[in-house]
């Protein structure tokens, strides 16, 4: 598939509202939970005891606030939002992920459709909110089916405390840099300009 991507990053902010689990994204995500799992286990009692974030917080969500507008052609954007833990020494990460939907209806790792770990702030916020904005150039006649995942991650002395995984939902409006202002998507659609004018 050859799409090329790139990113900017955008503001990270205090913000607020939640949704479900995913499973997970990539293998290799699995394989990074189970790795943590087993360095927890000798990992320091202040870090074994360190306050862990609330799962089924309203404050931890993930959401599509920007696709294929005039403004922004081609561009798929994501913003996530996660609760501190209430620790000023634990730092909060974000990383955003592009996955698009193959014809069996699965979902897959888009190449390219990756930021890094977006530093977002101290767990000592109430909660923190970031975005990235990724621009596609699909060929002419081509039309992707995106939706966004967000993997937060809550650190103590460089080590992973807790780890969440969100997909993107609607239902959150009034987050920065939405277009149109209040937007919010489960999925976002981008086409061509063949595909487009079909």
């Amino acid at each position: 598939m050859d799409i090329y991507s790139t990113a900017s990053r955008r503001a990270a902010s205090a913000g607020g509202a939640g949704d479900a689990i995913v499973a997970c994204v990539r293998t290799r995500n699995r394989a990074a939970a189970l790795a943590l799992a087993a360095t927890a286990v000798a990992a320091p009692a202040a870090v074994a005891a360190a306050p862990l974030p609330l799962a089924s917080s309203p404050l931890l969500w993930a959401t599509i606030n920007v696709c294929a507008t005039a403004a922004h052609p081609g561009a798929i954007g994501i913003r996530g939002s996660m609760p501190g833990t209430g620790d000023a020494h634990e730092r909060m990460f974000m990383q955003f992920v592009v996955e698009y939907r193959g014809p069996s209806g699965h979902w897959h790792y888009l190449h390219g459709g990756e930021s890094g770990y977006v530093a977002v702030g101290a767990g000592s916020a109430s909660f923190r909110q970031a975005g990235w904005d990724f621009s596609l150039a699909p060929s002419s006649s081509e039309t992707y089916h995106l939706r966004g995942v967000v993997v937060f991650e809550w650190r103590l002395r460089g080590r992973t405390v807790a780890q969440q995984v969100r997909a993107t939902r609607s239902g959150h409006p009034g987050t920065i840099g939405a277009d149109p202002a209040g937007y919010s998507a489960a999925t976002c659609t981008i086409r061509g300009a063949a595909a487009a004018r079909a």
